[in-house]
């Protein structure tokens, strides 16, 4: 919500900074070891079905996807796909590790995964029409309850970028330990950048769970200042 303000610029401009570096941090990472052929010779959906065989979970689907690390896991079919799934990068084989510590964590019950699966719709809600009541009912006085009901709705959203971290960081955790008990798929000394790749990653994720306690945190205060 691009409305300007003593709090926009003390809060949302330093957390957009940090995103846009987050984001550098993982295209410049990504780049790197995309240019580095792992020593397996897999590409990245060989590799990710290998992993998910291991684990036992033949049922789990892989797929193309469109566009350019929009690479994820789809708990409700049971679907991994990747964006570049014939890439035989160490860059690529990190992200499908990645995409299958997902899976493992929906085989095991992992209850952070439920629990974000289960709050999609909350955020969704949350982050376009919460900001939308939140901006009527702070220039509409006579809906002035719409604020705060946009600020609630906002909130949901909120829930849903921290529950997120533990999920990604987790997943990634999964990726590097099931990568060195293969054994196979990468060698040791891939490991490394696998995990230089899965730490960019991460910090987008740390980005943007920011921007959203920062943009809650600014609504709240244009919303007490209202009420003076």
């Amino acid at each position: 919500m691009f409305y300007i303000d003593p709090y926009f610029l003390l809060l949302i401009v330093p957390a957009l900074a940090f995103s846009l570096y987050a984001q550098y941090r993982v295209w410049s990472t990504y780049n790197t070891y995309a240019k580095e052929r792992s020593a397996s010779g897999l590409t990245a959906a060989q590799a990710a079905r290998r992993l998910l065989d291991r684990a036992g979970l033949y049922d789990v689907r892989i797929e193309a996807v469109p566009g350019q690390l929009t690479d994820h896991y789809d708990p409700r079919t049971k679907t991994l796909r990747l964006s570049d799934p014939e890439s035989r990068s160490v860059a690529a084989i990190g992200v499908a590790a990645h995409e299958a510590g997902h899976a493992l964590q929906d085989a095991h019950g992992y209850v952070a995964l439920t629990i974000r699966s289960a709050v999609v719709p909350v955020a969704s809600f949350g982050t376009n029409l919460g900001l939308i009541l939140f901006l009527v009912g702070l220039v509409v006085p006579p809906l002035k309850p719409l604020m705060w009901l946009g600020i609630l709705a906002f909130a949901g959203f909120v829930f849903f970028t921290l529950i997120t971290l533990p999920v990604e960081f987790d997943a990634s955790r999964r990726a590097i330990q099931i990568l060195q008990e293969s054994g196979t798929i990468v060698a040791k000394s891939e490991l490394g950048a696998v995990q230089k790749v899965l730490n960019a990653a991460a910090l987008t994720y740390v980005a943007a769970a920011a921007m959203a306690v920062l943009q809650l945190v600014r609504l709240l205060l244009i919303a007490r200042n209202s009420q003076r």
